[in-house]
């Protein structure tokens, strides 16, 4: 099983690539997602956020409004790391248990895991290597913007509160150009796709071979 940290910037298109690797044959996780699960009302994670943050950041309904938190935590780097002391146990627990569920069925399974944080937060070491999803600063400020409707203050901040995609490209074994056409991304995800297969054997091998050597 070959386990891939699949990250990029806000707005750099990691959703359409990974919609495209898991139609290649790839498993995908993602943390986003599942953190937005362990948030639901009266769970653990729901308690501590309200109590750290207050009542004010629910919808009538008494879920969270996450977009709410995220003016909140985005523009206070103290309330950012207060957010993420609490989310990241939570969600890594879960994702081990994935992770686990995976390997069982699938042992040659290549596992995408979505964290779009992943170098932020120090989680590359998990992995057996990263795959980044890049577009330039200047495009990823005007997705930004257009998809959210932001202002244009406001998705700089969001921007800037995270590691510029720049300096991520320094720990990407595998980088994807996301700024062209969809045609495009489908002939840089093949080629990235070729390699995560290449790499998935190679491991394979080399964890058999070990265990040959370890049985004499």
């Amino acid at each position: 099983m070959l386990n891939v940290g699949l990250t990029g910037g806000i707005s750099t298109g990691k959703t359409t690539i990974a919609r495209l690797l898991v139609e290649k044959g790839a498993f995908l996780i993602d943390l986003d997602e599942a953190a937005h699960q362990l948030q639901q009302p009266d769970t653990e994670v729901w308690r501590e956020i309200v109590a750290t943050f207050g009542e004010n950041i629910l919808n009538p309904d008494r879920t969270i409004d996450r977009n709410k938190l995220g003016i909140m935590v985005f523009s206070d780097s103290e309330k950012l790391k207060r957010l993420n002391e609490i989310m990241h146990p939570a969600v890594f627990r879960t994702w081990k248990k994935r992770m686990a569920e995976i390997k069982s069925q699938r042992p040659d399974a290549i596992v995408l895991t979505d964290i779009p944080l992943l170098i932020e937060i120090g989680a590359q070491e998990r992995f057996d290597l990263v795959l980044l999803v890049y577009i330039p600063p200047e495009d990823q400020l005007k997705r930004l913007i257009l998809r959210n409707g932001y202002s244009r203050e406001y998705a700089e901040k969001r921007i800037a509160s995270q590691m510029s995609i720049e300096e991520k490209v320094k720990y990407a074994r595998i980088v994807i150009d996301n700024q062209g056409s969809i045609e495009e991304a489908e002939e840089r995800v093949d080629e990235a796709w070729q390699e995560l297969l290449r790499l998935e054997k190679n491991k394979r091998e080399k964890n058999s071979l070990e265990q040959r050597r370890l049985r004499t």
